[in-house]
């Protein structure tokens, strides 16, 4: 897939075909175990992030975006590096899900090295940090 072809409006990346349910995650509950248990996933998914596959990376991209947890940013902010162009389109996403302005100065960056199609989901994701970080 050439980074032209990601529709607009979507998300980038792998098509919504490739998906599985399993993908879609349910909220963990509070207590002490659910922490350890939210804490091991964290974990999981960002050591996933360096895989040889670049769709396994993709997927720990994504699932370390819903998760929402400012412990996956700096792991994610190498991953927009990455030399497969979806798992970078999909890391963008992820922080801008995070919201944390530790990514904004690395998002522009990669935003100046980018063709234009793929600075729209780029800026989409800076937008979205500047958004989370006005309502706190």
């Amino acid at each position: 897939m050439d980074d032209q072809d990601i529709p607009k409006n979507t998300e980038p990346g792998m098509p919504a075909s490739d998906r599985k349910p399993a993908e879609q995650e349910t909220p963990e509950q509070t207590s002490p175990d659910s922490s350890s248990h939210q804490n091991e996933r964290l974990a999981h998914f960002i050591q996933m992030l360096t895989d040889d596959n670049e769709g396994t990376r993709w997927k720990a991209a994504e699932m370390l975006g819903r998760m929402e947890d400012p412990a996956a940013i700096e792991p994610l902010i190498d991953t927009l590096w990455d030399d497969d162009s979806r798992v970078r389109l999909k890391a963008a996403w992820a922080l801008g899900q995070i919201g944390d302005q530790r990514a904004i100065r690395p998002l522009q960056r990669l935003y100046r090295m980018e063709k234009e199609g793929v600075q729209e989901i780029i800026a989409e994701a800076l937008e979205e940090i500047k958004h989370r970080m006005s309502r706190e």
